[in-house]
């Protein structure tokens, strides 16, 4: 069961996103928020596995709330949905830790998808912000080639698959699909696990079996 909690400061917004995924079998709803600093005590007091987070909230950003709870609970998922797809946002959300970024027009399945792609370790991506992000960082785009562990490892990534999922293929521990990451992340140029999925995506760094399956995730 993925434990969900809410985070929108619009009553209609939220009570909307609570009643839709309460009829998801696989979802458990344990709380929802309305601003800055009650969403940060809702997330450290009820341990969510997904946070459905708007940006724009009262006292503090949604930005400043990923930011507060990282460091004590690493382990929680973020999905940024909002009504801003500009750079000024995208970027912001994608570096405090958000794995998904979705958009308030998207329909009620795409979310429930977000939030199962992101429970899982994937990225779950609006494709107009995808292309932002991708356009974003064309121009950043590192030399240094990954190795061919690398490569496995940025194969599974992409295809949705959990640190611990990678390591247990790859017959690895997981301080060592970290330490990978870390260095894909650098020879990447990114930041996030979105960032990278997408980055793999437009450089064609993974067969195009795993191409379909996460644009599949991300839809």
């Amino acid at each position: 069961m993925i434990r969900v909690l809410v985070v929108d400061d619009h009553p209609v917004v939220r009570h909307g996103l609570v009643s839709i995924l309460k009829f998801e079998k696989d979802m458990e709803l344990v709380g929802d928020a309305a601003d800055g600093p009650e969403a940060v005590r809702l997330i450290l007091e009820r341990r969510p596995d997904v946070v459905l987070l708007d940006l724009r909230l009262p006292t503090f950003s949604g930005i400043e709330v990923m930011r507060q709870v990282r460091g004590r609970m690493p382990a929680v998922r973020f999905l940024v949905l909002t009504t801003y797809d500009t750079d000024e946002y995208i970027g912001p959300a994608l570096a405090a830790g958000a794995q998904g970024y979705l958009l308030k027009d998207a329909m009620p399945d795409d979310l429930a998808r977000g939030v199962r792609a992101v429970m899982q370790g994937g990225a779950a991506l609006e494709p107009q912000v995808a292309a932002r992000l991708l356009e974003r960082m064309s121009g950043a785009e590192s030399d240094e080639e990954l190795s061919a562990r690398e490569l496995d490892v940025l194969r599974l990534l992409v295809s949705g698959a959990s640190n611990k999922a990678i390591a247990a293929q790859l017959n690895l521990s997981e301080n060592t699909i970290k330490t990978h990451l870390s260095h894909i992340f650098g020879k990447l140029g990114v930041q996030s696990r979105a960032e990278a999925v997408a980055t793999a995506l437009r450089r064609r760094l993974v067969p195009l079996d795993d191409e379909r399956q996460a644009r599949g995730s991300a839809a």
